[in-house]
């Protein structure tokens, strides 16, 4: 869908200014920001990470539920110290929980009154995505499954960032539609930004640029081709993203979407766990 930016040039202009030179993100991503920068240390330690995570109980948490559930404790070891949950979880775990955590109280702000049903259906869209990602790349065995993971949680970003950000303009909150229009043009490219601007890996940022447009692939083997499936398997996609599909693109994406309707049916307790474990 083409989407006039002039209408939308207020709103643009200002996030551009923000993704850019002195950074200004919501006070919910501080603590996504103070994980980035430790993890981007070549040099940083498990015990370095856990020193800076620690400060924040919600990201650790999660890192504690997420490392006694049974898709990461295999041996059925309970642990209860945030650096041996870091070490048995790894670097991209701490990344992909310090996320959840930005996103979640992003969506509990009151900046997202006004859309609560838009931001809660693409945080539950966001985490079935990221335990389908997990789960399938997991099975499929070619492709990292946390940064998997990793990219199914953050592949709809743009939405709760638009979002938020539209709170500061009034032509927004008094008008459905054209808060709809500028999630249907800009969520896509402004997400994109946003994970550069948090330093995600590349291979990540590309999967999301591509998550939703048709695929030919025969046998996913990369971090975009999972994240399409989990995309298309997830089901539920906010039906004003998918208005504008030609009826034979639609038809295709179910097609793709059968391909593991079955893998994903009997992995649905490890999805459920998983989905649990991000989002408590």
């Amino acid at each position: 869908m083409d989407v006039d930016r002039s209408k939308h040039f207020s709103i643009l202009d200002e996030i551009a200014r923000n993704l850019c030179g002195h950074l200004n993100f919501p006070t919910c991503l501080d603590a996504a920001v103070l994980v980035r920068n430790v993890l981007n240390d070549p040099n940083a330690t498990t015990e370095r990470v856990a020193q800076v995570v620690s400060v924040e109980p919600l990201i650790s948490s999660k890192l504690l539920r997420l490392a006694n559930s049974a898709s990461y404790n295999t041996s059925g070891r309970q642990i209860s110290d945030l650096a041996s949950a870091i070490s048995r979880l790894g670097f991209e775990v701490v990344r992909t929980t310090s996320l959840a955590v930005a996103l979640d109280q992003m969506l509990r702000s009151r900046n997202l009154a006004s859309f609560t049903d838009i931001a809660r259906n693409a945080w539950e869209h966001s985490l079935q995505v990221a335990a389908i990602a997990r789960v399938l790349a997991r099975r499929l065995g070619r492709i990292n499954p946390d940064q998997a993971m990793l990219a199914g949680l953050v592949h709809d970003i743009g939405i709760f960032y638009l979002l938020y950000c539209a709170a500061e303009f009034p032509e927004y909150s008094n008008d459905r539609s054209h808060m709809l229009e500028l999630l249907i043009g800009w969520h896509g490219s402004i997400g994109e930004s946003l994970l550069h601007v948090l330093g995600l890996p590349e291979n990540i940022t590309t999967a999301v640029r591509e998550h939703d447009r048709l695929q030919n692939v025969e046998t996913p083997c990369s971090v975009s081709d999972v994240l399409y499936f989990a995309n298309l398997l997830a089901g539920c996609d906010h039906d004003w993203l998918e208005a504008g599909l030609p009826p034979e693109e639609s038809a295709l994406r179910k097609i793709d979407q059968e391909r593991f309707a079955d893998l994903i049916e009997d992995a649905e307790e490890d999805i459920k766990e998983l989905k649990q474990a991000l989002a408590a």
